[in-house]
């Protein structure tokens, strides 16, 4: 659908050359394209996927303040201020980031806005790169603000647009919803001019923005009213859309759900939600009356449909279609094929099951040696989100919980209080993680002096979502230099009196520094001093090899779970030799520390061939 997001707004000339029509964009970028028309002038997030490109995507543009924010948090409390100064802004996150920004969230609600603040929360249907599965249209009834669906790219730019207008007409956040398939999938898009708006500035007004009880309360009333004038508008918006002709049934859906009922049964009534809340009710209502049977197909929780039976509107969903996962064109098959509107789908024979490789870090990660070391020493570890948590994995099998971003401290904290651990307590953490939310754990380890040990696992980047700077780098995300936090300072300021640095690369050193730290009193540091062998640049030494006559198939460079390193054909004593791949062998030395038998050592340099003439 088109929808005209510039009305009354002149568009910024010097943007007309960006004018284009069939575009090829992700969702991502969509969102972003739609953010940079609007006239957007801060934007702010922390990477997590799947939402990270959205601010990438517009990083190098110069007429927008784009910043990566220690978390999600911060990121919100950044847009709502620039809201409150008068310019359009943008906040991005995934969806376990909503609930870190959720604090200020809810009571943005109550607040409202100054200029348009949008929210855009990127879900994760089937946990491709997450902790759970949480559906985010659950906030938006929260916190009483209105939700946008968009279900592809064009859509997405449009939403996004059109929803800093909905914010500033109904003085509220609005948030965008996306999903892994949306942000990622890519299409057609119709690229507009960037308009611009002016900066009215903060006007004053306590009652509205100081949000002590008194007026707190004098505000919830107002976002109740709000809710209904938004109620109202969605009824007559062009954003619920109506399709097909076959009255037999009728199909309610929102995102990308509309596309797989599109795909399954292109013939049928479907009625598109574009805001799905609030949903418009009565419009809902006529279609149902003009179908014989109402489905609600709609992707992880039942919102749609527990809205609807509380409208006294008879409606079947969740009885055939899956509440868990991903949603599929073949899923909605199998779900109308059960509600008796499908004919059953043929059996098809299963292909025989194919060898998966298990997820492991990549060659040479400077994470790796640590975990070597904690399983050697028995230690209880609480771990984090980033990529050293493929260290619960076998063949390391050295991490035992990881819940959420920064909670390994104070999960730490609380495993040593318990007196139960049977070992050593140590919580694994990365430099964004830590800046993220570990700091306020670390706090507490020394106002408690909790007997624990904090391994900072320091590559210099957010490397789990591809690569990017945060405040512990000294680099922003459009690319200008800044004061890096100094995480030794930082620990020591906090009142940590042993910190140490280590080079992980170097096994017995990290063995010997972890051991001290996990067996002296009060709560230690330990941070490690390698960068990500991936990002910003690959790094890369002179690769390994194994020498086949001197190994005696021991495999304990096996252990270190190294993807370079992979079976021989060749066997000893019954047991398999192994190679080393020195197309993607980092040259990190650590499986040459862990041979026994000394069998692997550095690729010679190649003999120089010398001059016949010579």
């Amino acid at each position: 659908m088109s929808i005209d997001t510039t009305a009354d707004v002149a568009a910024d000339p010097k943007d007309e050359s960006e004018i284009r029509s069939g575009v090829l964009l992700s969702g991502n970028e969509a969102v972003a394209r739609g953010a940079v028309e609007a006239g957007v002038l801060v934007a702010a997030g922390y990477p997590g996927t799947p939402s990270t490109e959205i601010l990438e995507s517009i990083a190098d543009r110069d007429d927008i303040d784009v910043r990566w924010s220690p978390n999600e948090k911060v990121a919100l409390d950044v847009a709502l201020g620039a809201s409150l100064g008068g310019v359009r802004a943008l906040v991005t996150m995934k969806h376990v980031g909503l609930n870190v920004a959720s604090d200020t969230f809810m009571t943005t609600a109550y607040t409202g806005v100054g200029a348009g603040l949008v929210i855009v929360t990127a879900d994760d249907p089937g946990m491709h790169s997450s902790q759970n599965e949480q559906d985010s249209r659950a906030f938006a009834r929260m916190a009483g603000v209105p939700l946008l669906e968009p279900a592809d790219s064009s859509e997405a730019r449009d939403f996004t647009a059109l929803a800093f207008a909905i914010s500033e007409e109904f003085d509220t956040p609005v948030l965008i919803r996306t999903t892994t398939r949306v942000s990622h999938n890519r299409g057609l898009v119709d690229l507009g001019p960037r308009t611009e708006h002016p900066v009215t500035g903060f006007t004053s007004n306590p009652t509205k923005y100081v949000m002590i009880p008194g007026f707190a309360r004098q505000r919830r009333p107002e976002m109740l009213k709000r809710l209904e004038l938004l109620s109202d508008y969605v009824e007559a918006s062009p954003l619920t859309v109506e399709s097909g002709g076959n009255t037999g049934i009728g199909v309610v859906t929102s995102g990308i759900a509309h596309h797989y009922v599109r795909e399954v049964l292109p013939d049928t009534r479907i009625l598109k939600l574009g805001m799905s809340y609030p949903i418009p009710t009565e419009r809902i209502r006529s279609f149902a009356e003009s179908v014989d049977r109402l489905f609600v197909v709609e992707e992880l929780d039942p919102h749609l449909e527990h809205d609807l039976m509380a409208a006294g509107i008879t409606v079947e969903g969740k009885a055939f279609f899956p509440q868990v996962g991903e949603l599929s064109p073949d899923a909605v098959r199998r779900g109308f094929v059960a509600a008796g509107i499908l004919p059953p789908v043929p059996t098809v024979e299963p292909a025989p099951p194919t060898v998966t490789r298990p997820p492991l870090m990549c060659p040479g990660c400077p994470h790796t040696p640590p975990f070597l070391a904690l399983r050697r020493l028995g230690a209880v570890v609480t771990g984090d989100i980033g990529c050293y948590t493929l260290a619960a994995l076998e063949p390391l099998s050295s991490m035992d919980t990881c819940v959420a971003m920064g909670s390994s401290i104070g999960m730490a904290v609380g495993m040593a209080a318990s007196g139960g651990a049977g070992g050593p307590v140590v919580a694994t953490i990365g430099d964004s993680t830590f800046l993220h939310g570990g700091i306020q754990g670390l706090i507490d380890a020394v106002y408690s002096q909790a007997d624990i040990t904090v391994l900072i696992l320091d590559n210099g980047t957010v490397a789990m979502t591809g690569g990017q700077e945060h405040p512990g780098t000294g680099i922003t995300l459009q690319g200008a230099e800044t004061t890096p936090v100094d995480l030794v300072a930082l620990c020591a300021a906090l009142g940590v009196r042993d910190v140490k640095v280590i080079d992980p690369y170097d096994l017995a050193a990290t063995f010997s520094a972890l051991e001290g730290a996990t067996t002296s009193p009060g709560p230690s540091v330990v941070i490690t001093n390698r960068p990500c062998v991936e990002a910003p640049t690959k790094v890369r030494d002179r690769p390994y090899e194994v020498l086949a006559e001197a190994c005696t198939a021991c495999q304990a460079c096996m252990t270190a779970g190294c993807p370079s390193i992979v079976w021989s054909d060749e066997t000893f004593e019954g047991r398999r030799k192994v190679v080393i791949d020195p197309v993607t062998c980092t040259g990190c030395t650590l499986c040459a520390q862990i041979c026994p038998p000394l069998a692997i050592i550095p690729i010679p340099d190649p003999v120089p061939e010398v001059p016949e003439h010579v």
